[in-house]
């Protein structure tokens, strides 16, 4: 016969047991929101970096975690013959990254790591590769040619959309075809989430008609669902040598190439081709038609204003030109 304290005790067991897997259950609840609170890219980036880093320090007979000051301004060095500073600085930070993670102060605030990296940069300079902006002629020239079949409707869609929108490749094939709605002045261009709105607060973008049928973006989307048939889920999909349209979504890297292909096909040179040429393409021309910096980023969508005016600049360099005032 079970006594009562034994029916006390079994049931302050259970009671200790549910309260367990309770909190085992809001560890990993916790775990997967720390894992959400960066980009997927951002986390894939951090854990290449990281796994190079501990590749050179077994390589070296040194200790990765933790890892001296002087272990990572040694991996700076070393890594300064093949990289760029840029390079550098995304391994620094996931360093930096797997060190916290660990309960470990981060060795890449040492004042070694400091003066290393300074002199790489002092030697090396920062100027990062730009990519070749498809400003509106460039755009044309890619467009010529395209058919009516599904793999050119689709692509002549990715295109002006991507140019006129100044969308990133990610937002690009993140999209659904509920996404874009056509009002009476265009289309209207929900971005559920972007590089720079991580949290998902969303933005609009409004995509005008164009005043040439050919580059129009508004009746490159119509032709597109006209020819798809897709009505609804994603939006840009892969398109078969046969013209068979998949039921996945597209992929980022499958627009660069994209746009490499065409590129060359206009006789521009592929590798100066990314899938963020149409964006800085559309903030370069506007730039060059006079559109006012606060315009120009409430399409691109840009916080800041140093990359935003880097493309303004370029757009600039002849429409506000010192020389070109002195009668030369």
């Amino acid at each position: 016969m079970v006594t009562n304290e034994e029916k006390r005790g079994t049931t302050t067991l259970l009671q200790s047991t549910e309260r367990a897997v309770e909190l085992a259950e809001i560890v990993a609840d916790a775990r997967d929101f720390v894992a959400a609170s960066r980009a997927e890219n951002t986390t894939r980036v951090y854990r290449t970096g990281w796994a190079q880093f501990t590749a050179w320090c077994d390589e070296h007979g040194v200790t990765a975690l933790p890892a001296t000051p002087e272990t990572v301004a040694c991996y700076v060095a070393d890594l300064a013959k093949v990289a760029k500073p840029a390079t550098i600085d995304l391994r620094l930070a996931a360093i930096s990254a797997a060190h916290r993670a660990a309960g470990h102060d981060a060795p890449t605030k040492a004042e070694a790591v400091r003066l290393v990296r300074r002199g790489v940069r002092r030697t090396l300079g920062t100027a990062q590769r730009e990519v070749r902006p498809i400003t509106v002629p460039d755009l044309r020239m890619m467009l010529e040619g395209l058919g009516t079949d599904p793999a050119g409707c689709r692509d002549r869609a990715l295109l002006l959309l991507g140019f006129a929108g100044a969308l990133r490749r990610s937002e690009l094939v993140g999209l659904d075809v509920d996404d874009v709605t056509e009002g009476t002045d265009g289309l209207l261009v929900r971005l559920r989430r972007s590089k720079t709105d991580q949290e998902g607060a969303g933005r609009t973008v409004g995509v005008p008609f164009g005043s040439n049928p050919v580059t129009c973006p508004v009746r490159a989307w119509r032709a597109w669902l006209e020819v798809s048939g897709v009505t609804d889920g994603a939006a840009f999909r892969p398109v078969d040598r046969h013209g068979h349209i998949g039921a996945t979504r597209l992929s980022a890297p499958a627009v660069a190439l994209v746009l490499k292909r065409h590129a060359a096909r206009a006789g521009l040179d592929p590798d100066e081709v990314s899938g963020h040429s149409l964006r800085a393409g559309l903030a370069t021309s506007a730039a060059a038609a006079g559109v006012p910096e606060r315009v120009i980023a409430e399409q691109t969508g840009h916080k800041g204003t140093a990359m935003l005016r880097r493309y303004i600049r370029e757009g600039s360099l002849f429409r506000e030109n010192a020389a070109s005032a002195v009668g030369l």
